[in-house]
């Protein structure tokens, strides 16, 4: 998949309209950001874009990402935090970029075409220490944690009124097992592992969220994986129409998979997050991190990370996305997968999370 790179610095207009900008950029609107060039923002003070990779439209990643691009931003011209105005780094306009998921996103952070990223736990490790279909590149040192974001829950999403209950019951099944280069891919493969199935047992495809989930509406397909934040856009809008089941991970498997992998943990979809699931449905849970590399500047990750938990941009991403709720500065260490940027970790030991850490050096 190509990318477009604009230049990380320019010159703006004399005057910037944030609130046009932001409901261009902050919702996803990349392209806008991309062709603004140097015509539309000739002058006076520098703009810094900031891309953050994030994930089909019809997934969790983007609309989260462009809430999360909102709070960050702060163009040229914005009323002052104080006065109720833009709470973000002075000067950066963040923009929210749609990919194919953790896969794609790491592998673009590391190559310099996005800034930052969403990335499941598990992809980040493996992209760090070069293992797990990162062989190929090499391990990424480089890698770095803004925060730990919340967790993740795998969705494995069948019709109600079909045949399949339990994981064995997918042998022979259409089943979607995610996009290409997606966390979500990864992760189907490691959890059919633990149920002693591979894809050879499936009829296994890669696809869209939105193309599986329209296939298991007509019937094409007979159920999909997704690991994404409840509730899910695209499967709460399937389930207004298409009676679904949520497949549960037996506890052999689920403590056969975090055993050998520790990334993975307990996790529940509560009833009631979909329409028609009324009962918690036991799961496996990854945390969702937002990740950069060693080559962002330390004050400047430090002020990316302030803006984030800044209390006005908290309200923004509560309020802007039902994951939002979930999104807690006391959780923002918690089983990261890398190692934090110096200019995060700075503010962590500000906030007082770190504490414990740096005593005990």
């Amino acid at each position: 998949m190509k990318h477009s790179h604009p230049e990380s610095i320019l010159r703006p207009a004399a005057a910037v309209d944030r609130r046009r900008l932001l409901r261009l950029l902050g919702g996803g609107a990349a392209a806008f950001a991309l062709g603004l060039g140097r015509r539309a923002l000739a002058a006076s003070t520098d703009i810094r874009f900031f891309r953050i990779g994030t994930g089909a439209p019809s997934g969790t990643y983007f609309p989260l990402g462009g809430e999360i691009a909102n709070a960050l931003s702060n163009p040229p011209g914005s009323r002052d935090c104080a006065k109720g105005g833009a709470c973000g780094v002075p000067g950066v306009i963040a923009v929210a970029q749609a990919s194919q998921g953790s896969v794609e996103n790491v592998e673009a952070v590391v190559k310099g075409q996005f800034e930052s990223a969403l990335c499941q736990a598990d992809v980040a490790s493996w992209a760090y220490a070069g293992t797990n279909g990162f062989a190929k590149d090499g391990a990424q040192p480089g890698l770095r944690a803004l925060a730990n974001l919340y967790s993740e829950s795998l969705h494995i999403v069948v019709r109600a009124d079909g045949p399949i209950h339990t994981l064995k019951d997918l042998k022979g099944k259409r089943i979607s097992l995610g996009e290409p280069e997606s966390g979500t891919l990864a992760d189907a493969r490691l959890v059919l592992a633990g149920a002693g199935l591979g894809e050879k047992d499936l009829k296994a495809s890669t696809m869209k969220l939105t193309q599986a989930a329209a296939g298991l509406a007509a019937g094409s397909m007979d159920g999909f994986f997704q690991i994404a934040g409840w509730p899910v856009p695209a499967i709460a809008e399937l389930a207004q129409n298409t009676k679904l089941r949520l497949l549960p991970i037996p506890q052999d498997v689920a403590d056969r998979l975090r055993k050998k992998w520790g990334f993975l943990a307990q996790d529940r979809i509560p009833g009631g997050s979909y329409e028609g699931i009324e009962e918690d449905v036991d799961t496996l849970g990854i945390g969702a991190e937002w990740i950069t590399t060693d080559k962002i500047e330390t004050d400047f990750a430090y002020r990316l990370v302030k803006a984030l938990w800044h209390e006005s941009s908290q309200k923004l991403i509560e309020n802007g996305h039902p994951i939002g709720k979930r999104i807690k500065l006391a959780k923002a260490i918690d089983g990261l997968a890398i190692p934090l940027h110096p200019g995060a970790e700075q503010f962590y030991r500000e906030a007082g999370l770190l504490v414990q850490a740096s005593q005990s050096q």
